[in-house]
């Protein structure tokens, strides 16, 4: 085993998979047809990590995050991300008290789950604001530091097929996120699943009608996050993890390889996953499955190459299979 690390017993890993398993269903009852998006969304979440949603409009994005927030009962906040959106119109401002003094009201950064829709819209200021609150989990207002939520995550959304009017997010940006998961559009019966759903009386902007129910809160929460850090890794696997990342950064497909903060997000996100299918290890198998949702956005594909239609998936599939996978 890696370090000095203590490990979570398989009795405790099963029951918090039994936890998780409940949260899944309730959230694949409202996000029909993103199971995957479900599983690497709340993997991420328990991991303590941001996620990027990407996907065109109209697949569940929203819902996912406000379905998310109502299953563990934590606040649930969306800001629409514009060109003309300011600082302080996410973090809050110092307003002038009847009294004289000064008083600080919160923006909306100041909740759980943070919806911060087409993020790509708002200026280069702007999204520095929210890197700050992403990396210190705090912001700071003329000179004040101000702490946000335990909870605090930033679900953030992109469109892949608009780009007139947007800002694209820099690479230390998007480096904070540790997942991007792709939402794709659903199957034919699942599309047909939907519709009847809304005969049902199913209303996007209606949380009432989603008929969920709450299965964890924010102490339920912690309580998943500090077991996942638990969860064993052998020297083998983070080896694994080492060279994954390590060979995106000479692959003659990538400009741009992962840095190490990418090493430590597949590290983590891996041992969320293992840790919510009760298991008390992580396998090599989930960080193959999951490095693609860790590492797509963290490289750039060689220009020819994207000419070409080759995908950040595509370049990073390749890249997996060369490296050696290590023995069970």
């Amino acid at each position: 085993m890696a370090g000095s690390q203590a490990v979570i017993s398989e009795t405790e890993a099963e029951a918090h998979a039994n936890v998780a398993a409940a949260v899944v269903s309730q959230l694949e009852q409202v996000v029909l047809g993103q199971p995957a998006a479900i599983r690497e969304s709340f993997a991420a979440l328990v991991a303590r990590g941001h996620v990027l949603l990407e996907g065109v409009p109209g697949t569940a994005k929203t819902l996912l995050v406000r379905s998310l927030g109502q299953v563990l009962g934590l606040e649930f906040r969306r800001i629409q991300f514009t060109p003309d959106l300011m600082p302080s119109d996410i973090t809050g401002v110092n307003l002038l008290g009847a009294q004289g003094g000064f008083t600080f009201r919160p923006g909306p950064l100041f909740g759980d789950l943070v919806l911060a829709d087409e993020i790509n819209r708002a200026p280069a200021k702007t999204q520095a604001a929210l890197l700050e609150a992403m990396q210190e989990r705090s912001v700071t207002v003329d000179g004040t530091s101000h702490p946000l939520s335990a909870a605090f995550t930033v679900f953030a959304t992109q469109n892949p097929i608009e780009f007139e009017g947007t800002y694209p997010l820099p690479e230390a940006e998007l480096d904070r996120f540790m997942v991007k998961v792709a939402l794709g559009y659903p199957e034919a019966s699942v599309e047909q699943g939907i519709l009847s759903r809304v005969l049902g009386g199913f209303e996007a902007d209606e949380p009432e009608s989603f008929g969920i129910s709450r299965v964890l809160d924010a102490e339920g929460l912690a309580a998943l996050r500090e077991a996942a850090r638990r969860v064993r890794v052998e020297e083998s696997l983070t080896a694994y993890i080492t060279a994954i990342v390590r060979a995106t950064r000479t692959a003659p497909a990538l400009t741009l390889g992962a840095s190490p903060r990418a090493s430590v997000a597949l590290l983590k996100v891996a041992q969320a996953t293992a840790l919510l299918e009760g298991r008390a290890y992580i396998t090599p198998d989930d960080v193959k499955q999951l490095a693609p949702a860790v590492l797509r956005h963290r490289v750039v594909v060689a220009p020819e190459l994207e000419l070409e239609g080759v995908s950040a998936d595509a370049a990073l599939a390749s890249v997996i299979e060369r490296v050696d996978v290590p023995r069970a």
